[in-house]
């Protein structure tokens, strides 16, 4: 059965696993695989690997290497680490398992498994009746090809989280009724469940996403040059710390780091007449890997950090430059712009744009028959931006905000306004034309005390 092949737990190495608890639990022995669990395949062990060691014995816990490899190997790791071995063990054979148990002096029920292969160590514990905790096997960098097994392991483990989530509802048939309940009478989302079915959704819509582009055989702009277009479609610029009663100074520091690492993927780009620009084609997933921080993300309509927070602020403000110029929004997505009070005069659109890797995307398409260039840059606590082309463009544009106010809905505080963009005639400043950006309904994400006086009215007024 496929369940034989399922972990207790899982942990990205053995140096996340909280050892301490796992005494706390009742464990005493500990039987761990070598080879892409402690070190990579024939390494020696490491210091830090002797030191994690020396703090595992200190708890009281006994240990013991559970390898299929021969002697002069095992003996080879463990120079400098006191434990005992089991060489050529034969994994997943269970004989192997218990036999280190008895050699231990522990029960299988003390006892657990610490490895990075399903097929061996996991089936194993299994078969012998030992908790398991499955670690990330360790792969060097730039290493392409895997084996087949660690892609079956990765389908294993899809399953395995999947059957996992569905146990710990089927713990509360009470909460499983009420919510197909909801479901039913369409009063929650099947995104709303929980943080797997928010993930299962996400990942529906960024594939959704993927087919819609390979059908349209959208262009996206890909060209970067060090030449500057001659000539000035728009500027704008941005202090990328906010400072403010209830800001955390951290995160919108971490901000500025992520605003910076993002700008260089499209600094200069060049957006030829017929192509496209989006935001996600350019700066990809956000991750910590790719050094991306911890900055603000707005998830379940809460404020809570999250890598790559803050690029919003990024995207609003290309969506800024691009509503000064002939450029067509081809995709648009708006969050709250009350997110903490307004520093100096109100200027409409300062934020509000919203981007989420990969499928809430900013996007535009050059319409025109002339190039485009994106200039962005930060610098200190400043983000720069222009957008540039190749000759002066035939009329001027202008954001204005109508009827701006904060108002009270129940227990909930709003900032409400209307915002159009003026098209006119640079020579004698007659409109050409005035659209509605943004019907604004925002919800207030600070402390609603930091409102203006003057600006807050009632919902009936």
């Amino acid at each position: 059965m496929i369940s034989l092949l399922f972990p207790g737990k899982a942990a990205k190495s053995v140096f996340d696993i909280d050892y301490q608890a796992l005494y706390n639990e009742g464990r005493r022995g500990l039987l761990f695989d070598i080879d892409n669990t402690l070190v990579h395949h024939g390494d020696d062990s490491t210091p830090e690997v002797d030191a994690l060691f020396e703090r595992i014995n200190s708890i009281g816990f006994r240990t013991l290497m559970l390898s299929n490899n021969n002697k002069e190997r095992i003996e080879r790791f463990l120079k400098n680490i006191d434990a005992d071995y089991i060489d050529e063990a034969g994994k997943p054979d269970p004989a192997a398992y218990l036999e280190a148990c008895r050699r231990l002096g522990v029960r299988p029920d003390q006892a657990v498994m610490i490895g990075d292969q399903l097929f061996t160590d996991i089936r194993g514990a299994n078969r012998a009746g030992i908790d398991s905790i499955l670690v990330d096997f360790i792969r060097l960098p730039g290493e392409k090809w895997l084996g087949w097994h660690r892609y079956a392991e990765f389908l294993i483990l899809g399953a395995w989280r999947f059957c996992r989530g569905a146990a710990a509802m089927c713990k509360m048939p009470g909460r499983v009724f009420s919510i197909l309940n909801r479901l039913r009478k369409r009063e929650i989302l099947f995104c709303d469940i929980s943080p797997t079915t928010y993930r299962i959704s996400v990942e529906k819509e960024n594939l959704k996403k993927s087919l819609r582009d390979l059908k349209s055989h959208e262009r996206f702009a890909a060209q970067r040059t060090k030449e500057l277009l001659p000539c000035v479609a728009s500027v704008h610029q941005s202090n990328m710390i906010r400072r403010a009663p209830g800001i955390d100074l951290t995160l919108q520091q971490n901000k500025a780091v992520n605003m910076d690492l993002a700008s260089h993927t499209f600094n200069h780009l060049v957006i030829h007449p017929g192509e496209s620009f989006s935001f996600w084609h350019c700066v990809g997933p956000t991750t910590e890997k790719r050094g991306y921080k911890k900055g603000r993300v707005i998830r379940e309509g809460k404020l809570v950090p999250g890598f790559g927070g803050g690029l919003c602020n990024l995207a609003n403000t290309l969506h800024l430059l691009v509503l000064e110029s002939p450029l067509t929004v081809t995709e648009l997505h708006f969050h709250s712009d009350a997110l903490a009070p307004d520093e100096g005069p109100r200027h409409p659109l300062s934020s509000g744009t919203s981007v989420s890797y990969r499928n809430i995307d900013f996007r535009f398409r050059n319409d025109t028959d002339q190039d485009f260039q994106i200039i962005s840059l930060c610098k200190g606590e400043m983000h720069y931006a222009q957008l540039r082309c190749e000759h002066a463009l035939p009329y001027t544009y202008q954001l204005v905000e109508e009827d701006h106010h904060f108002q009270k809905e129940g227990s909930r505080y709003f900032r409400v306004s209307k915002i159009y963009r003026e098209t006119r005639d640079p020579v004698s400043g007659a409109l050409v034309g005035r659209d509605l950006i943004r019907d604004n309904h925002s919800e207030v994400m600070f402390d609603p005390s930091l409102i203006p006086p003057e600006l807050l009215r009632s919902s009936d007024s």
